[in-house]
């Protein structure tokens, strides 16, 4: 990557980092950390200017980040929809609204640490237009991560070389397992919580027709 990097102009290099970011940031699945990484290590070589080369990653997956929102925001009622008749269990309206007040409340959360760990970099912002995050809240979130993750890789990649790309793969992979194992707890308190509000507005109607 780096041979790559060194054989093309200074200008394409950053135009190349801001691309694969972006489009990795949209929900495509590419490697943008490891493009992040060996530009970090070309701007140690003087090939670009690592201030320069930050602030075009951060550009890239705050915008990226964006277009997904828009994206899931747009088309994903329609998704949760099937998802929805497909799996009532899982996507039916109750889930649904307990992971939207989930994610209304820890969401700005999931979206800054979501760009430190693998995969979430690529589902953050469509999952954040999905469940309804509000947009105010998701750019804060989304432009305080970015910077923070292209301020912290470019940085790494520039004072210790390839090796910081080892450090950030073991810790994006080992983020994304707690992860998960925290994802598998959330989903179960979702699916209890929805289903006592079920069992609750079931018994709303039977109470109010024992008092007539």
């Amino acid at each position: 990557m780096i041979e790559l990097l060194d054989a093309i102009p200074p200008g394409v290099i950053y135009l190349v980092v801001a691309l694969i970011i972006g489009l990795e940031s949209v929900g495509i699945p590419l490697p943008g950390e490891i493009v992040l990484v060996s530009a970090g290590v070309a701007a140690s070589q003087g090939v670009v200017e690592p201030i320069a080369l930050g602030a075009v990653a951060a550009g890239g997956a705050i915008v990226g980040d964006s277009i997904g929102y828009a994206v899931g925001k747009r088309y994903g009622r329609t998704l949760l929809g099937w998802l929805g008749r497909k799996m009532p269990k899982h996507f039916g309206p109750g889930p649904v609204r307990q992971a939207e007040r989930m994610f209304d409340r820890w969401g700005a959360w999931a979206v800054f640490g979501g760009r430190f760990v693998a995969l979430l970099r690529i589902l953050a912002g469509p999952l954040a237009g999905i469940l309804g995050m509000r947009y105010r809240k998701f750019l804060l979130a989304n432009a305080t991560g970015g910077i923070a993750w292209a301020g912290t890789v470019t940085t790494l990649a520039y004072v210790f070389g390839l090796v910081a790309g080892q450090w950030f793969h073991r810790f994006s992979w080992i983020a994304l397992v707690v992860t998960v194992l925290l994802g598998s707890v959330i989903v179960r308190t979702v699916h209890r919580r929805a289903a006592q509000a079920d069992d609750t507005e079931e018994a709303e109607p039977a109470d109010t027709g024992a008092k007539v």
